[in-house]
């Protein structure tokens, strides 16, 4: 087997795999936790874009609702009791996660009104809530505050299970999926499409609201400008990655969660041997960049390749009665 490792290009490979399959192992819980955001704001994406919405605007809804947990909690710390509970709960926390919640659902009215009621471009109105999330919270992030861990990450765990059954196995599944693909066969048996569609587009902001409030009140304990660092965008790539289902989805940002694990560990701890000596060459931004471009790479491999429902993105008008 030694000969095999003496192989130039082989050996290499060999030794990398070998130090992938470590830094995963030893990363495991990171991985999860890394992957927590974008798993739940590649949820909120499904949940739009499975009844015919799409949401580009969740890197912006995530933003603001974790400005919106930082800011309320911290508030909450000076007003209310702050001892500990199970998972480090504490009662400034949960407030600050009800904010983040709240935003979040608030930032998703909005676009579901423009989307659905006016019928105003889709990408547009994402477009929009991205620019004005993160200018706003990065002119209103002044102050600083505290954390624990947990919570939200089991919670992503749960959701990914709950949604994937409940899109194959209850009734709002199946009226989810025939808006997203048919909706005007879907008004035909009854079902309110565009009632639906706000529906999915609010408990998809409840979600990025989750997202938004794990970087301020669980991963962190301070607000900065930018802090989301594209993750509402690479949740959209994991979306689609995924298939856009929730078990496909956590797949995907499970593989953001190593590529980001990768980087880190290439910077901190590099490995010995030859491959260290190559890697120790490539400049240490490339591995920083390392989530984004296996995000790059992913999408241009599997974009044309995954199909996303038939109606994602066009704008429903109800058909007029005959007088």
């Amino acid at each position: 087997m030694d000969f095999i490792l003496d192989l130039p290009v082989i050996g290499l490979l060999l030794q990398f795999i070998g130090y992938l399959v470590a830094v995963t192992i030893q990363n495991s819980a990171l991985i999860v936790t890394v992957a927590t955001p974008i798993g739940i704001g590649a949820l909120c994406g499904f949940l739009n874009e499975r009844s015919g919405v799409v949401n580009i605007g969740i890197e912006g809804m995530m933003i603001s609702s974790a400005f919106a947990a930082w800011w309320v909690a911290a508030l909450a710390a000076q007003v209310l009791p702050g001892a500990a509970g199970p998972l480090g709960i504490t009662l400034p926390l949960l407030v600050g996660l009800l904010a983040a919640l709240a935003v979040g659902v608030a930032v998703s009215a909005v676009h579901a009104w423009l989307s659905i009621s006016v019928r105003a471009d889709q990408i547009i109105s994402g477009t929009i809530i991205n620019i004005v999330g993160l200018g706003i919270t990065g002119y209103l992030g002044l102050l600083r505050t505290f954390v624990e861990h947990g919570p939200i990450t089991l919670s992503m765990l749960i959701l990914v299970v709950v949604l994937q059954v409940l899109l194959y196995r209850s009734r709002w599944g199946l009226r989810t999926r025939a808006v997203g693909e048919h909706p005007r066969a879907a008004e035909t048996v009854g079902i309110d499409v565009i009632a639906l569609r706000y529906r999915n587009v609010l408990l998809g902001g409840l979600l990025a609201g989750l997202a938004g409030a794990w970087f301020t009140i669980e991963f962190g304990n301070s607000f900065q400008s930018g802090m989301t660092g594209g993750r509402g965008f690479i949740a959209l790539a994991a979306l689609i990655f995924g298939r856009w289902t929730p078990v496909g989805a956590f797949g995907a940002a499970l593989l953001f969660g190593i590529a980001d694990a990768l980087g880190t560990g290439i910077r901190q701890t590099p490995p010995v041997g030859d491959l260290g000596v190559v890697l120790s060459a490539i400049p240490g931004q490339v591995f920083s960049a390392l989530p984004y471009l296996v995000t790059i790479i992913v999408l241009a491999g599997v974009v044309g390749r995954s199909t996303p429902p038939a109606a994602d993105g066009q704008p429903y008008e109800r058909e007029t009665k005959a007088a």
